[in-house]
């Protein structure tokens, strides 16, 4: 007990000083909403720093992993490359080619800085942001090119991206090699399963299905993998299935993505919503 009391006397000036400069911070930080929003700033400032070491980190121990990744997509492309070349001769494909004009996506990638698995409210923050032309509603996709959520806000250097693992988090898909479709959605359970729901009672999905994107949503082109049906089962009223999706991309490995933009989306949504569209809606 002595050896204690000394302890606490060669070490209380220390303390209390602490306590009192965390006293003082903390009088300071509420004293106005400036003094609030500049302390806010910076502390934001220094978790995103922090955050950024780790994931660079995490991402020199993944080195191995994302390179066959990279790999295995630089084969599949140059694949297609030598296709497009093969046919190049032809004056109708040169043709079609120069008809299509620019893509209507654009492409970009970035890197993970934070990401959570494990809340039913799961976000990804990317390095990447509006200086780096990255927008809310672009698409985030693996590195092999599978559905793994979309943008929903950015500052100048950073975004942060809605998972599909978020009980939030909506899009649209299909059984591959059929019109049959419904809505992506995360019930919260599993970790590397949604649920398609809705879908036709004449679909008959079968275990190993492919499940792809329709391109009906804003976010995503047509036909990106979303993942594998691994059951299904009609609904109480048997008019329509509810299958449950293995996804494809391994969310919790996650350290490089795909940033995909629709071109079209804003033209699309300003037409939708002009003063034409609203007259016939209220008509109806």
């Amino acid at each position: 007990m002595h050896k204690l009391f000394e302890f606490i006397r060669s070490v209380y000036v220390a303390v209390l000083f602490i306590v009192l400069e965390i006293a003082a911070v903390s009088y300071y930080a509420r004293s106005t909403y400036y003094t609030q929003a500049r302390l806010l700033t910076r502390s934001n400032q220094a978790i995103g720093g922090v955050h950024s070491l780790f994931a660079g980190v995490r991402r020199y121990f993944s080195l191995g992993h994302e390179n066959r990744l990279l790999a295995e997509h630089c084969a599949r492309l140059e694949e297609q490359l030598a296709q497009y070349q093969e046919a190049a001769t032809s004056e109708r494909l040169e043709s079609y080619l120069q008809e299509i004009g620019e893509s209507k996506y654009r492409f970009a990638t970035a890197c993970v800085v934070a990401n959570t698995v494990n809340r039913a409210q799961n976000l990804i923050t990317l390095n990447r942001g509006r200086n780096d032309n990255v927008i809310p509603e672009m698409g985030v996709l693996s590195p092999d090119g599978a559905m793994v959520g979309y943008v929903v806000d950015c500052s100048d250097r950073y975004a942060v991206a809605m998972s599909v693992l978020n009980t939030s988090f909506r899009a649209s898909g299909r059984l591959a090699g059929s019109e049959y479709y419904g809505s992506i959605y995360w019930d919260g359970r599993d970790q590397s399963v949604v649920i398609l729901g809705d879908v036709s009672k004449y679909a008959d999905p079968q275990p190993g299905e492919e499940v792809v994107t329709t391109g009906f949503s804003q976010y995503f082109p047509a036909d990106v993998l979303i993942g594998w049906v691994e059951s299904a089962e009609l609904n109480e009223t048997r008019t329509a299935y509810t299958v449950r999706v293995r996804l494809a991309a391994e969310l919790s490995r996650l350290s490089e993505v795909i940033l995909v933009a629709n071109r079209d989306l804003y033209e699309i949504r300003d037409l939708q919503q002009s003063d034409q569209i609203e007259q016939h809606t209220r008509l109806e």
